[in-house]
């Protein structure tokens, strides 16, 4: 005789029926705050940038950066390198912001970018790669609400080349002060989106 009692598998259906439906606020990654440097921890960006020849040239225009080594390639081309080169300054800001993301997306203010030193040359087409050395952290002495960190950043070619290193140091909120949610991730206002109010 065959059982036809599925009381049992209709009850799991509407539980998973219900769990299906149910909808919630999660949070996303909201960025490192003070209390979660420690000194020698190693951040690897994520994503790598293939540098390309319009990324050169608007910034070189929008920085009135006037070194032919980045927009004349007939001059480029007679020095020893061949062709042009990426900005610099260029390489700087992509190597900063691409370490935003692990070091100061909770940052209050840059204190400073010590140590810049460019080791080889970046052309265009080249894939840049970021990472992250925490090499100090202190208490602030004048802001209670914040933190001192200090990184090396380092960028890399797709031949694991270093082609630049700095060190920058932002002052960080720590986390009882910023009092993140799922509702106000870093950078939203309150009040914005989906709030909990309307999942109910």
């Amino acid at each position: 005789m065959v059982d036809t009692d599925n009381s049992d598998a209709d009850d799991e259906d509407a539980s998973v029926q219900d769990d299906a439906n149910s909808r919630q606020l999660v949070s996303g990654w909201q960025g490192r705050y003070y209390e979660d440097f420690d000194v020698g921890d190693i951040y690897k960006h994520p994503y790598g940038r293939t540098v390309t020849e319009t990324d050169n040239v608007w910034f070189t225009n929008v920085s009135m950066n006037l070194n032919p080594m980045h927009f004349n390639e007939a001059y480029a081309a007679e020095t020893e390198f061949g062709e042009r080169l990426v900005d610099g300054t260029y390489v700087i800001a992509l190597a900063v912001g691409m370490s935003v993301i692990d070091v100061s997306q909770n940052a209050t203010a840059n204190l400073g970018y010590d140590d810049i030193r460019h080791h080889a040359p970046v052309f265009h087409g080249d894939t840049i790669f970021a990472e992250s050395e925490v090499v100090d952290k202190r208490e602030s002495e004048s802001r209670d609400h914040v933190g001192i960190v200090t990184t090396e950043l380092r960028a890399y070619n797709q031949h694991d080349e270093l082609v630049l290193s700095l060190e920058r140091t932002p002052m960080v909120l720590k986390r009882e002060h910023a009092q993140p949610s799922a509702a106000t991730p870093p950078g939203w206002i309150e009040g914005v989106g989906t709030q909990p109010e309307d999942l109910d």
